[in-house]
């Protein structure tokens, strides 16, 4: 009785979390959809990049930053170089002679959050963009990131990350295509569960200092919604950025994500005070998210011990064994149809759980290290 309770718990956990809830979100969506108030507005603006040792690609975000559609008096670049030893701090520094728009904060070791935490605590401006280092923005981004901050009820706005290079060469993947459709859906219900950190912004009155171990990515969505602000995605808002280099590295990238995870859902307050709906959200998307790989091998456990007790069970069971063979397939590069799409799946969903071991083994250290693509 117990395993077959687990059995379809963990069934339909996973059925919920990729097919049950995007379904419901896009329905809900559409009954009850909230419009944005956007204006085209040009409040003053520093744009703050918090970068480690990116002496090779700083300088490309920092042009397409100046080049940005907008007053060129209201909008400054701000580097917060969290104890870089390369040469780019000189390397902003000489920028910075020749553009009086730019300037570089030097910070401890720290972290990226932290580094993010003291370069906002050195701004005068009306809002604060944010851009990882290996990101280029399209020239009329930041107009379009801000225009949502006119409705008084948006507190956080996320653009859209274009994985690639700005010359049209786009390697999105079916997973990051199906998240931002997500993200839209969500945005048209209310709030979005999660950002990225390429391109997104705030008002300098909505900033909040974060636990530097946190991401803003995972926390000011829901921080926001808790102090009675909306978290939005504006699609047309748009930054370059670059993909992992292959699926082995999208792994311990999405290992270190994960780890920020579940100290987020352990520690973050994630689930307190945002509302019925947006618990909904965060449960479906997150929560389940973040628990996926555990959820798998619960079902895997019980599908091997019912098997016998019903042809459902070994359906079941039989449907996993297949998805391992054709990730197997994807890990071995065979053309077949679908099998890279599985060992995506599988490389993403087991990660989980090795962030979920080192978080319980090492705990999630603040500091960050370069890595290759975005969320």
């Amino acid at each position: 009785m117990i395993l077959e309770i687990l059995f379809w718990a963990s069934l339909g956990a996973i059925l919920w979390a990729h097919v049950g809830y995007p379904l419901a979100v896009a329905a809900l969506a559409f009954v009850r959809r909230r419009k944005v108030a956007q204006r085209d507005i040009t409040p003053s603006v520093s744009v703050v990049v918090a970068a480690h040792n990116e002496e090779a690609v700083i300088g490309r975000l920092v042009e397409s930053l100046l080049a940005q559609d907008y007053p060129a008096d209201r909008l400054e670049v701000v580097v917060a170089s969290d104890g870089s030893t390369d040469g780019m701090d000189a390397l902003v520094e000489q920028l910075a002679a020749r553009e009086g728009r730019i300037r570089l904060v030097p910070c401890p070791r720290g972290g990226k959050v932290a580094a993010q935490n003291t370069a906002v605590g050195t701004v005068q401006s009306e809002a604060v963009a944010f851009a990882d280092a290996g990101a280029v923005w399209q020239p009329d981004a930041l107009r379009k990131l801000v225009r949502s901050l006119a409705d008084s009820e948006v507190g956080y706005v996320a653009g859209r990350v274009l994985l690639g290079e700005p010359d049209g060469t786009n390697r999105e993947g079916l997973y990051w295509r199906y998240e931002l459709w997500l993200r839209g859906r969500e945005s048209a219900l209310g709030s979005i569960t999660g950002g990225n950190g390429a391109i997104y912004a705030v008002r300098r009155e909505d900033y909040v200092d974060v636990d530097p171990r946190f991401g803003h990515d995972l926390t000011f969505p829901y921080v926001m919604v808790q102090r009675g602000k909306r978290a939005v995605y504006d699609s047309d808002a748009r930054a370059w950025d670059r993909p992992a280099r292959d699926l082995e590295d999208e792994y311990g990238r999405k290992v270190r994500m994960f780890e920020h995870c579940w100290l987020i859902l352990f520690r973050g307050r994630m689930l307190r005070g945002v509302g019925p709906l947006y618990l909904f959200e965060l449960f479906a998307h997150r929560v389940l998210r973040y628990a996926s790989g555990l959820i798998h091998v619960v079902l895997l456990g019980t599908s091997l011990a019912l098997v016998g007790e019903g042809l459902v069970y070994e359906l079941v069971l039989g449907a996993q064994i297949a998805l391992l063979v054709l990730a197997l397939a994807g890990r071995l590069r065979a053309p077949i149809p679908g099998a890279a799409v599985a060992y995506y799946y599988v490389l993403v969903t087991w990660a989980t759980v090795a962030a979920l071991f080192r978080y319980a083994r090492f705990g999630v250290p603040p500091v960050w290290e370069k890595v290759e693509g975005t969320r």
